[in-house]
């Protein structure tokens, strides 16, 4: 179910083979219509595209893609209906991921161009608009769905007569403590960055280079960088607090920030554009050069810690609280956690691909209760830093079942109910919205049969 309605958003179509047969001299027509929105043959050319470049294989594509399109017709019908809006500054932040994703698979931007047959920035507005779409029919679906309960009784009824082997199997999963240190920065640096960024200041204000320029030969933001700097408009709550609190204090759009230092760097910020409680900044980022012996004093403090945990002068938890750098993690024992996509809840139950690659190789030959050796790693904030890590738990894999793993099969159930409810109402939403398809794309095996009414089928 979420695999078809995620296709139905993100991807646009191929074309049947008699289709083409029959219509090799047309360049684009109208196959579908539903309500009073064509979908076009063009459309399923570009889902077409769309699915090579990430790697997806639908299966009887041309009987599938238009029936995804029309679905997502209902959904953004319903959508304007309810007044829904998305977050512009998510749906930027993505088009430019997306657009990332396809250079890597493909070598280069040039690359993608051609194989979409666009300009970059011609194929990032249509991005911005799938993504767009994608996020108005996930809220339409919420909507629809926002009454659905399951009660442990329906959970037990649900799985009581399944035989053993129709279980979910439950791939081994750990919970880890982990404590960081980051690596002391030499005081000569601070000052070797501080003063270039203040040197970039002055570029600006005087007329010299343009703030843009400069970010895009030496922000050490990628993502931001190829932008001139541009980070799209944001809230308050999805920058950083040091970097807000100075973004959002900008008034005038000709001067640059103070230095602004955070857990990516060095920063100084431009202001482009306010927009109620959004911001749209450019920044330039420089991140210091560590000495190698910063590591290694960082590697020895930590393996410091872990001979005092393993000789029982303190806990694990103890040391997390008092001496670890992790901002995220020291409040709670240490103890790493992740908000699992699926269910969209925090959980600290990670299998063993989720967690950071060094984590995993460390925490692959320790007991339960072992402290790891230290070692380096890179944090989500992209820098380098070093870390022990103490294995928790250790969920061997199994057959889900009600003792062990009870949230799992609620999920089961709830997502089943929700899929209910969603083709209910697609099924009802058929009967009420005016529908015609070209003869030629009619036949196949659709998912939802009320597409092919008895007025289409006399055509």
């Amino acid at each position: 179910m979420k695999r078809f309605l995620t296709l139905a958003c993100t991807l646009a179509v191929l074309i049947p083979g008699a289709a083409i047969a029959q219509h090799d001299n047309v360049v684009d027509e109208v196959i579908w219509v539903v309500g009073d929105q064509p979908i076009l043959r063009s459309d399923v050319e570009e889902a077409r595209i769309a699915a090579e470049l990430y790697g997806e294989h639908i299966d009887n594509p041309y009987e599938v893609i238009p029936e995804q399109l029309a679905v997502e017709k209902l959904y953004l019908h319903q959508a304007e209906l309810d007044s829904i809006e998305v977050d512009e500054a998510s749906v930027i932040r993505m088009a430019d991921m997306q657009i990332e994703r396809a250079v890597q698979n493909f070598g280069s931007r040039e690359n993608v161009a051609a194989l979409v047959r666009k300009s970059i920035p011609q194929y990032r507005e249509q991005q911005k608009t799938m993504i767009r779409n994608k996020q108005r029919v996930q809220m339409v679906q919420q909507s629809i769905t926002r009454n659905v309960k399951v009660t442990p009784a329906e959970v037990r009824a649900f799985f009581k007569d399944l035989p053993q082997d129709s279980l979910p199997f439950v791939p081994t999963q750990v919970e880890v403590q982990i404590i960081t240190s980051v690596p002391k920065v030499d005081r000569a640096e601070v000052e070797r960055i501080e003063e270039r960024l203040r040197d970039f200041s002055h570029r600006v204000t005087s007329g010299e280079t343009e703030f843009s320029t400069l970010a895009k030969f030496y922000s050490q933001d990628p993502g931001s960088a190829r932008r001139g700097g541009e980070l799209g408009y944001m809230g308050r709550n999805q920058l950083v607090p040091e970097f807000a609190n100075v973004a959002f204090a900008l008034n005038d759009k000709n001067k640059v920030s103070k230095i602004v230092r955070s857990d990516f760097g060095y920063h100084i910020i431009q202001l482009i554009d306010k927009r109620g409680d959004m911001v749209n900044v450019r920044h330039i980022l420089l991140k210091p050069e560590i000495e190698e012996s910063a590591y290694h004093s960082a590697l020895a403090h930590l393996d410091s810690i872990a001979r005092d945990i393993r000789a029982e002068r303190f806990s694990f938890d103890e040391a997390a609280l008092r001496l670890s750098d992790d901002k995220d993690t020291r409040l709670n024992h240490g103890i790493m956690a992740y908000v699992n996509e699926e269910t969209e809840q925090p959980t600290s139950r990670f299998e063993m691909g989720q967690l950071p690659a060094e984590v995993a190789r460390a925490v692959d030959t320790l007991q339960v209760g072992e402290v790891s050796a230290p070692f380096r790693m890179i944090d989500k904030r992209g820098r380098e830093i070093c870390a022990i890590v103490r294995l928790k738990n250790r969920i061997d894999g199994h057959r889900a079942s009600m003792t062990e793993d009870f949230q799992l099969l609620r999920d089961i159930v709830y997502e089943r109910r929700c899929a209910e409810k969603v083709d209910n109402w697609i099924r009802e939403k058929q009967k009420s919205t005016y529908i015609r398809i070209n003869p030629a794309w009619r036949h196949g095996q659709f998912r939802y049969p009320g597409w092919i009414k008895e007025a289409t089928q006399a055509d």
